[in-house]
Formats: C-alpha cells, sequence, structure tokens
C-alpha cells in the first residue's frame, strides 16, 4: 500500500553527499571562469534586467562574467572602515549596488586585499578604491563638519 502521507524519507549521509558534490561544481565552474548567469535568459530579459540596475546589456554581461564574489571586498572595506553593508543596502540600495558595480570592475583588487590584510585600508583607500568618492560622499552625509 502506498505512503499516505507526504514527507519525504530523511538520509542525512546522501544530502551530505550531494551537497559536498554540488558545492565542488560551483568551485569548478568559478575557478574555470564557467559562470553563465544569463544562459537560460532571452535577450530581452538580460536588457530588462540591466535597465533595472541602470547598466547597459553588454556592462551586465561583463558584471556577470567576473563571478558571483567578484563584489567580496567591498563587504570588507565597508567593515574596515567601520560601516555596516546592511545598513547602505537598506538605506540606499541604489547607492550599494553602484559601489558593487565599482568594485567589481576594480583593477586594484591585489592591493586591496593587501591593505586589508595588512589592516591598513581604512588609511589607504583614498589611493586606490574606486569607491573612494562615494564613501567619502556618505560619510560627509553621516557625519558633516560643523560650520563655525
Amino acid at each position: 500500500m502506498p505512503r499516505s502521507d507526504s514527507q519525504q524519507p530523511n538520509f542525512p549521509a546522501v544530502e551530505l553527499v550531494l551537497n559536498a558534490i554540488a558545492n565542488w561544481v560551483s568551485r569548478y565552474r568559478d575557478a574555470i571562469g564557467h559562470v553563465n548567469e544569463f544562459g537560460q535568459c532571452g535577450p530581452e530579459e538580460v536588457s530588462q534586467i540591466a535597465k533595472d540596475l541602470g547598466v547597459s546589456a553588454s556592462e551586465l554581461r561583463e558584471l556577470a562574467s567576473k563571478g558571483p564574489r567578484s563584489a567580496d571586498l567591498l563587504q570588507k572595506m565597508l567593515v574596515a572602515l567601520d560601516v555596516d553593508p546592511k545598513v547602505i543596502a537598506k538605506a540606499d540600495p541604489l547607492v550599494m549596488h553602484d559601489l558593487q558595480r565599482l568594485c567589481v570592475s576594480c583593477t586594484d583588487k591585489k592591493r586591496c586585499r593587501h591593505e586589508l590584510e595588512q589592516g591598513t585600508a581604512a588609511a589607504h583607500f583614498r589611493e586606490f578604491c574606486p569607491n573612494a568618492f562615494t564613501l567619502d560622499a556618505l560619510f560627509e552625509e553621516q557625519h558633516p563638519k560643523s560650520r563655525n
């Protein structure tokens, strides 16, 4: 007689193995650059996504080709600057998207990573970070200088 309940049997060992395989495949695809975020999207869908984000379709494809973790240094930089990334994302998602876009396309990731590892990023970010102008504007907005 068939089971009357709709619960699937639970096999933790099988789930563990399948998750490990899925993670490996994801890391492998990232490593070889096989990231086709828009493979299942038609040109109209890609154009609409790009429009929603305020970039061209070709720029969107270029940004997506950098991989899913290409803006991770932004989060670390914000923390180094004593800024909560979640607060910016919630208060002004468009600013956060712009910060992420610039971080993804940054050509100084090696220096950024080094400065973050050394604990000197907050002192030197203006020298290399494409987001320095925006970050300074945010800081000024949050803590305006008193005028005499």
